[in-house]
């Protein structure tokens, strides 16, 4: 189905995460996937990281504690965001990278998207929130 109408969008301007744990998220994004931090709102409190193409804002839960955690079947809203990598080794590096870290879970490594050309995986971030990475067929 075509549409004739003009968006009114041009590609995402950030993401906005809710998370447990503020640092132990934020060092996986700067220490992990090397983003830098761009902004900080420490009453907040919030963080903001950037890669050069996509700011990803990261909220502190007032009570993690008693905080209803990621659910992609059962909650409205966030199913995974995903990401661009450089290429098929990039994705395989970072997979390895990722196997050392302890808060990170891996649902599945590098693979083909959808039997083609392009790889992608998948793995829950500290905080428990989906993501998943893509190398497009070059």
């Amino acid at each position: 189905m075509s549409n004739s109408k003009q968006p009114l969008t041009r590609g995402a301007h950030h993401i906005g995460l809710t998370v447990p744990d503020l640092d132990r998220t934020r060092r996986f994004f700067t220490d992990v996937l090397g983003l830098s931090q761009v902004g900080e709102v420490p009453d907040y409190p919030a963080v903001f990281l950037s890669d050069g193409e996509i700011m990803i804002t990261l909220w502190q839960a007032a009570d993690p504690a008693n905080a209803t955690p990621f659910d992609r079947r059962n909650v409205i809203g966030l199913h995974h965001f995903a990401l661009t990598v450089d290429g098929a080794d990039s994705l395989r590096e970072l997979h390895e990278t990722l196997q050392g870290e302890d808060d990170v879970v891996i649902e599945f490594a590098p693979e083909p998207l959808g039997g083609g050309a392009t790889q992608h995986m998948i793995c829950y971030i500290p905080g428990g929130i989906r993501v998943e990475f893509i190398a497009p067929a070059s």
